[in-house]
């Protein structure tokens, strides 16, 4: 009798059609090998996806994790380390079984980036793993580490031809981490660097928020319904929202943050991501090269208003009470210099020149040490004339919303208005809610989940082109030029951001929504 405990990876059904995505699906033989596997990433989420991904059935039976890092370790000290990892970090249930049959699959390679011996051994493995293991020379490298040590790291790839597709006898794909350089220069450089290594469609820039189901969702939404593409565009809509807010300052990342800024660290990716998603055209089919060719018409489609100073507001938090405790401003955390200019919100106003969304404002907004953590997109319809009613019966009556929750309380708000019960005619605002968690059994597995399954699948759909990236840069670059030299407003910690952002909306008749 066979153990109970072996996960086999499910059997695709031969009857049904191969293009059914609701089929698991399951890589083939191969290993992912983690550079800076000792990081907060690798520890906190990395190592627990590949847990969670083992438990959920979804790795091959032939699959080898491989740390590098500079430790003095054993493959047994790495396994007690990312054992640790995973059982604090993992989404399903920890089973102990389980984890010995990953375990065994598990190999450590110590050494700095520019020791040319360690990457020697580290190809040494994977050779070996090929026969041992079976991984067929198919191999993913996950860049866990920081920018400036992905050119030493890609060349070391190239030396070793660890980045050769015809050299191992399989694939080699490689995960770029964001930031995605700091500048549109920067990022054409990195870009440039990366393809010289690698070719194009093995090159997987990962952005984490479009993993997420939430994000993904969008898209369902959009072109699974017929009830939302009618009233999608300027004749219906009058403005749309996107806020990415989060009520923890910068913690231990001083030395990253003081030099990147809230719009290099979130709208240039994620926030911009997420208004591409919301403004692109229906693809022609659901793939990526489709549905990213969408995406890339909408971000060369932005235009920046020709009043910066107005509509483009940046911030920083000073002292002050979050959550009933007294928090500390900016310049008093850990390791920030004190005359720091650089910004902890950002919101601009952006318009996007194309026929379904002329004339509809776009404000993005991001921000720390806001009230809550909170990320949505909201979609505000214009108000109807209201002909039948009088201006009394209606005046507490706002706009129809259509808001999609994309953290934490992961669903979908539409709220429209209703008639107060009673013999008076009064319309009020109300709300109909979709839960994910109350609609669906099976919780929402975790955007590194999707992602790194994505990448050992070489399916790209998630993941950003060059052009992309380059686009949003197009978009940030003038931001920075036109904020280099000024201070940022002062908002205190447990504030929307500063006065000047509810300035920015005051201006044309609108106001934020309050998550």
């Amino acid at each position: 009798m066979s153990d109970p405990l072996i996960i086999e990876p499910p059997r695709p059904n031969p009857l049904r059609d191969p293009r059914d995505r609701r089929l698991p699906r399951v890589p083939e033989p191969c290993a992912l090998v983690v550079f800076g596997i000792t990081g907060d990433l690798a520890r906190k989420k990395l190592l627990p996806a590949v847990y969670d991904l083992h438990s959920r059935g979804l790795l091959p039976t032939d699959f080898v994790l491989v740390g590098f890092a500079r430790r003095d370790w054993s493959d047994g000290d790495f396994e007690d380390m990312a054992r640790e990892a995973a059982r604090t970090g993992a989404r399903t249930p920890w089973r102990e079984e389980l984890w010995s049959r990953l375990a065994g699959n598990i190999r450590f390679v110590p050494g700095s980036f520019d020791d040319d011996n360690a990457f020697d051994e580290l190809s040494r493995v994977l050779d070996e793993m090929r026969d041992s293991h079976g991984i067929k020379g198919n191999a993913a490298f996950y860049l866990s580490i920081p920018p400036s040590a992905f050119p030493v790291v890609l060349k070391q790839l190239q030396r070793t031809g660890m980045a050769d597709n015809g050299k191992s006898g399989g694939w080699r794909r490689v995960v770029v981490e964001k930031p995605f350089g700091t500048d549109l220069e920067s990022s054409r450089e990195l870009n440039d660097l990366v393809d010289d290594v690698f070719t194009a469609e093995d090159v997987f820039r990962i952005d984490h928020y479009l993993g997420k189901e939430t994000v993904q969702n969008i898209l369902a939404l959009r072109f699974a319904n017929q009830l939302f593409e009618p009233v999608w565009n300027s004749h219906y809509v009058d403005s749309v929202q996107i806020t990415m807010a989060e009520d923890v300052g910068i913690g231990s990342r001083a030395g990253f943050y003081d030099q990147t800024g809230a719009a290099r660290d979130v709208l240039q990716n994620h926030v911009l991501q997420l208004l591409a998603l919301v403004g692109m055209e229906e693809p022609v089919e659901f793939t990526p090269d489709a549905i990213r060719t969408e995406k890339i018409k909408v971000l060369r489609a932005i235009t920046l208003p020709a009043d910066l100073g107005s509509y483009a507001i940046r911030g920083q938090y000073t002292q002050g009470w979050l959550a009933g405790e007294r928090v500390l401003g900016y310049r008093q955390e850990k390791d920030v210099p004190e005359p720091s200019q650089t910004e902890t919100y950002a919101a601009v106003t952006l318009d996007i020149e194309t026929r379904r969304w002329a004339g509809v404002p776009f404000y993005l907004r991001t921000g720390k040490r806001l009230p809550r953590r909170v990320t949505e997109i909201s979609i505000l319809f214009k108000k109807a004339p209201h002909l039948p009613f009088s201006k009394t019966d209606t005046e507490e009556l706002g706009h129809n919303q259509l808001v999609i929750r994309v953290q934490p309380d992961e669903g979908v708000t539409l709220k429209f208005g209703s008639k107060v019960p009673g013999s008076q005619m009064e319309v009020r605002d109300v709300a109909m809610d979709f839960l994910y968690g109350e609609t669906f059994t099976e919780a929402s597995p975790e955007a590194y989940e999707r992602l790194l399954l994505d990448v050992l699948l070489g399916d790209a759909m998630l993941f950003p082109l060059n052009e992309e990236v380059e686009a949003s840069w197009d978009v940030i670059d003038p931001l920075e030029e036109h904020w280099s030299g000024q201070a940022p407003y002062r908002y205190r910690a447990g504030e929307w951001g500063p006065g000047e952002a509810e300035q920015m909306l005051a201006r044309d008749g609108r106001v934020w929504r309050r998550p």
